[in-house]
């Protein structure tokens, strides 16, 4: 096998890790920020679960507050009652107290049922700390990680950044600004080893010319993605 042949595959391995390494280090942020988000909305129900608790509460404070003044309003319509100085007065007090009964009646059911809504919201608020509580553990989880794992990929990258540097010397002159050029536009997918009769990449069928000047030992690009090609190990000069 070409000594050429035998850089690019050393080289498209190298770029295949950067560009790994790179996306791991890239996700960390992405993963925080997505835990932060999570943390955000987690909180938002939980403050909106306080405020309808708060807002039924107040409901119901002022519909107590309502019933007591309606039965305030009964004592005396009933003190009234005992004084009325006609049949006309009295039935009419009678009437008056009867409708500010009923009224009363609605309000007392409403205060009931409020109360059981404002019971509801403890359990809700109740679960959305819970939900709060374990975004944030899984949040710090994340960040803990992701702090742990930076040094290690950035010392990954730095050293295969080197190697690269190092392997990218053993590149024929001829080759180098062909090399750069794509590895500028396609970073790690910029190579690409042939399968058979195809491009290992976007496996578009190569004419036997492309086979042959590879065998050669010269630069080729894969017509359909632009990928330097180069043949595998175990293809000689004079194999298939």
């Amino acid at each position: 096998m070409s000594a050429t042949a035998g850089v690019l595959r050393e080289l498209h391995r190298i770029h295949r890790q950067l560009g790994d390494l790179r996306e791991r280090l890239d996700r960390g942020p992405k993963q925080i920020k997505a835990r932060q988000g999570s943390v955000t909305k987690l909180e938002a129900e939980l403050a909106q679960a306080k405020a309808e608790t708060k807002a039924a509460r107040v409901g119901a404070d002022q519909k107590q507050l309502l019933l007591k003044s309606g039965e305030a309003k009964i004592r005396d319509l009933k003190a009234k009652l005992n004084a009325a100085s006609s049949n006309r007065e009295y039935q009419a007090l009678k009437d008056q107290i009867a409708a500010d009964e009923m009224a009363n009646s609605v309000l007392a059911d409403e205060i009931l049922e409020a109360l059981e809504k404002i019971d509801g919201f403890a359990a809700t608020i109740g679960e959305a700390e819970q939900n709060l509580a374990k975004g944030r553990e899984e949040l710090t989880k994340v960040e803990h990680q992701v702090r742990e794992q930076h040094d290690r990929l950035i010392a990954d990258v730095q050293r295969l950044e080197s190697e690269l540097k190092t392997v990218e010397v053993g590149l024929p002159p001829d080759f180098r600004d062909a090399y750069q050029r794509v590895v500028k536009g396609k970073g790690s997918d910029a190579m690409a080893q042939v399968e058979g009769e195809t491009c290992g990449g976007c496996y578009h069928r190569l004419t036997s010319n492309i086979v042959s000047s590879l065998l050669m030992d010269h630069l080729v690009t894969c017509q359909s993605c632009g990928r330097m090609l180069y043949l595998p190990e175990d293809r000689t000069p004079g194999g298939k």
